[in-house]
């Protein structure tokens, strides 16, 4: 049908424009001088080492997003979403069901399709572990532990990710004209749900979480919370060495049960002032209500999404340009949020990116007026310089791709608030 084929076509007007982007930022990274702005901050050799890191990911890239493009351009055209659906109704009916039993066989439908992109996603992220991050001092993981973790992270889909989707096709085909409300109410349900359990029940399935010792980090960083008003009421460590040699420190929680989290890896990286400095701009995002912000955005972008959702749901030639013959719910919603809206989803990402690297100019100014300018500065020089980020990317590609603003422009605004 003509909407499968537009819908292909926009798929590799995309691919063609973030191919280019990623060219741009590949030509930026064969570089082999500091750039002038960057002497003094970053020493040569480091500088290379994150040019080297930045070329083997985008050559791993180029491969994987053509791979991907085009398994994904065969499937659509030769019918696999069909095909796909057909087989989950054989499979019910050998167990007795009928094909009236539409929600069982979405379910048999879903756990296949996800089997199929773990699966198939694993060779490349093998790839990408124990050769690239591995070749560049990362990866500290061992083959055991990234198995374990893909038979967990399939486990805790089922157990938790199926019984949503359940849900959510039980309430679309029971709430007639007005589902998209009860939709859009069940899938916020859902958020704050899982904002609640993630950091309580699900990641410490996977890494270990223990109270930062007493002593002085400790004492700086409750200081800090208690000048902000910030409702600190537990404060840990996590063991993010056991995978990966990246750092990051991030907090959680709703109302008054505020918890932070730091990687032991950030512990290792930075002396205390620099972690403080940190902590200052993430709570920065709190007291300026950036988190807040980006949930309703996020819930009045999927209540859009469900209400023009209600309005194409029972549009025959949605699912026949797809190759259905029927109209089951679970493959109008793929169809429609996967497909349909990928053109307005990736504007409003871009939208997004720009709207987030705002916030983190407005954090690191909060951090500023704090006091911590010169450890800030410092602190942001040496996580860019431990993960080997990107130290001079191309302007469109981070325009494009960075939810963050670059390094540079990062600094410059603290050096020119520093000094005044």
């Amino acid at each position: 049908g003509m909407l499968l084929e537009t819908v292909v076509a926009f798929s590799w007007v995309v691919y063609v424009l973030e191919t280019y982007l990623e060219v741009r930022q590949y030509r930026k990274l064969q570089e082999d001088k500091l750039p002038i702005e960057l002497n003094g901050i970053i020493t040569s050799e480091k500088f290379l080492q994150s040019q080297a890191y930045g070329r083997d990911k985008a050559r791993f890239g180029f491969i994987e997003s053509f791979f991907f493009q085009v398994e994904g351009t065969i499937m659509l055209l030769f019918g696999a979403l069909p095909w796909l659906w057909h087989k989950s109704l054989e499979i019910i009916l050998l167990f007795g069901f009928s094909s009236d039993y539409e929600v069982t066989a979405s379910l048999v439908f879903i756990v296949l399709g996800m089997l199929y992109g773990t699966v198939s996603h694993i060779p490349w992220e093998l790839y990408q572990t124990f050769v690239i991050e591995e070749k560049h001092g990362f990866n500290k993981q061992t083959l055991a532990l990234f198995f374990t973790d893909k038979i967990k992270s399939t486990v805790l889909f089922w157990v938790i990710g199926l019984p949503i989707f359940t849900g959510l096709v039980h309430l679309i085909q029971w709430g007639g004209e007005q589902f998209y409300l009860y939709g859009w109410a069940f899938i916020a349900c859902v958020t704050v749900f899982m904002l609640t359990i993630y950091p309580t029940v699900i990641a410490p399935l996977f890494n270990t979480f223990k109270p930062l010792d007493e002593g002085q980090l400790r004492t700086d960083i409750e200081t800090l919370a208690a000048k902000i008003a910030f409702p600190l009421t537990k404060l840990f460590v996590v063991d993010g060495s056991r995978r990966s040699g990246h750092s990051n420190a991030y907090f959680y929680g709703f109302f008054k049960n505020k918890r932070i989290v730091l990687y032991d890896t950030l512990i290792n990286q930075m002396n205390n002032g620099e972690i403080v400095a940190v902590l200052g701009h993430e709570l920065g995002h709190w007291k300026l209500n950036h988190t807040l912000k980006m949930l309703v955005i996020g819930q009045v972008q999927i209540f859009t999404y469900f209400f023009l959702f209600g309005k194409l749901l029972g549009w025959e030639y949605l699912y026949s340009s797809f190759g259905f013959r029927t109209q089951p719910t679970i493959i109008g919603l793929i169809i429609f949020f996967q497909f349909f809206m990928s053109p307005i989803d990736h504007v409003i990402k871009f939208a997004m990116n720009m709207l987030s690297r705002e916030f983190e100019f407005q954090a690191d100014a909060f951090a500023k007026g704090l006091g911590y300018a010169e450890e800030l500065y410092s602190g942001l020089v040496k996580i860019s310089s431990e993960n080997l980020g990107s130290f001079s990317p191309d302007p469109w590609y981070s325009a494009y791709h960075y939810s963050h603003p670059p390094l540079m422009e990062r600094l410059r605004e603290l050096k020119v608030k520093k000094s005044e």
